[in-house]
Parts: C-alpha cells; structure tokens; sequence
C-alpha cells in the first residue's frame, strides 16, 4: 500500500498510520486530509469499534513539516492560512469526540502537532526511548492542533504554561510521571503492546465505550446538573444493548463476556 496516511480493518480495529518516514512522519496536506478522512470513516463505520493510531517506520509524528514551511514561496492571505490551518486541525476534534476509543503508539518521537494529536486520543502507549515535546516556542509558532486545550484539561493550566513556554524534551518515563502518556513499555514491544490494548478495546462493549468517552468528555465543560443529566440517559442506553445482558449472564455464568458491539 502507498500513501501519506494508510488504512487496516482487523476484528473491528482500524489501524491508521502516517506514512511518511522520510520526513518522520511530519504533517503535509495530503497526510492532514488523509488523516481526517480515515478519522471520518473511523466515527462513522459500525465495522469500526476501535482506533489505533501510529506513525510509519519507527515514530509517531514530529508535527508539522517545518522544512516544507521554509521552502514554500506561496503567499497565502491570513484569512486563508487560518482557514487551511483549522481544516487540518479538525483531525483532533474527531479523535477526541468520536465515540469509540483511540490508542495513539507512540514511538520515536512526539512533538509539536504530532504530540497534539496524540493527546487527542484516548490512551497512550510510548516505547521507553520516545521523545516527547510541544516544540512550538522553538520554532516561533503558539500552537496547534489543539494541544494547548488538551494539555490544560490534562495536566492543569500551571503545567501546560511550562511544557509550552519552556518547550522541555521529556523522556517517557518523564510523560508518564506527569499522566501524559498511559504506560511505557520496550521499544521492541510498544507495536505489540499498542495493538493488543487497541484490539481488547475493538472487542469490548462498543456502544457502552462510546458513551463513557461521552461522559468524560462532558465533564470537561459542562455542569455538574447537565452532566449527571447525560449521565442518566447514557446508563438507561446501555442497559438496553445486547451487550449488557451478555455481560449479565456471563456473569451469573462465571465466564468471559463475549461483547458483539451493539
């Protein structure tokens, strides 16, 4: 397969991988439409029930392609720069709202709106050696992609302001010390253990997972009222899906729940 953004459906996980190694994987049009559209299919599918996220050949993103940036002679209006540049970003947005879980593998590095899409996603699996920073400040940008909004929800507003304005590189160890990133594991082992937590999740009770994320990310704007509201009515759907009366009889079984995803 060729492509700056490639596709695999697998036992309801879709894998989607940036593809474009030799620049690391940074962010070009062509990958920034790509990636938005594999998201779209991703939310939309019913044969999808979870995502993982990756980059090709050994790191996840370094963010957008700087180089390509210095070399363009284009010159766009600031209407339309900004306008380009929210299409792309909507990328996040979709990973973050989609009601099915996301797993960015993180390996190599992270930086800039390549770790900014990487907080969109719901969990994150990070090989020992990974490098992960904001990046911006270095290179006289504010940021994008939403990573300022996903960092402040994350870690709080005083830890945002120095992971940006500082632009630190941290370790993984560092990542998951502050709750970036869920677990770090062996370079050798970050593909295999991404997959498998990426696929457990594709086998699990979908329409439950969808509206846990719902609730969580409730919770990060509204009240507390319209919060135990949704609450409310996400728990009545749930009951009604096949998949918790197959949890209830598995349990009173004593066996393993086997989750069809409606």
């Amino acid at each position: 397969m060729t492509g700056t953004v490639l596709q695999s459906l697998d036992r309801g996980l879709l894998t989607i991988t940036m593809n474009r190694p030799d620049r690391r994987n940074a962010i070009n049009a062509e990958m920034s439409a790509g990636l938005i559209e594999a998201a779209r299919r991703a939310a939309e599918d019913a044969e999808v029930r979870a995502v993982l996220l990756r980059g090709a050949n050994g790191t996840f993103c370094v963010g957008g392609d700087v180089k390509s940036m210095a070399e363009n002679k284009t010159t766009l209006s600031y209407e339309a720069k900004r306008e380009a540049l929210r299409r792309g970003m909507e990328i996040s947005r979709l990973l973050h709202l989609m009601p099915k879980p996301v797993v960015a593998q993180i390996d190599g590095a992270a930086a800039g709106a390549g770790l900014s899409i990487a907080l969109s996603c719901d969990l994150r699996v990070a090989g020992a050696s990974a490098k992960i920073t904001t990046a911006f400040a270095k290179v006289g940008f504010s940021g994008d992609y939403g990573g300022t909004y996903f960092l402040t929800q994350m870690l709080g507003s005083a830890k945002a302001r120095e992971l940006y304005l500082m632009s630190p590189v941290l370790t993984a160890q560092d990542a998951l010390a502050l709750g970036m990133v869920t677990k770090v594991v062996p370079d050798a082992d970050v593909a295999n253990v991404a997959t498998e937590l990426a696929m457990s999740l594709a086998q699990g009770p979908t329409v439950t997972l969808g509206y846990i994320k719902r609730n969580i990310n409730n919770a990060e704007t509204l009240s507390l009222e319209a919060c135990f509201d949704a609450e409310a009515a996400h728990h009545s759907r749930c009951s009604e899906t096949d998949d918790h009366r197959e949890a209830a009889k598995a349990f009173m079984e004593k066996r393993k729940a086997v989750f069809k995803g409606h």
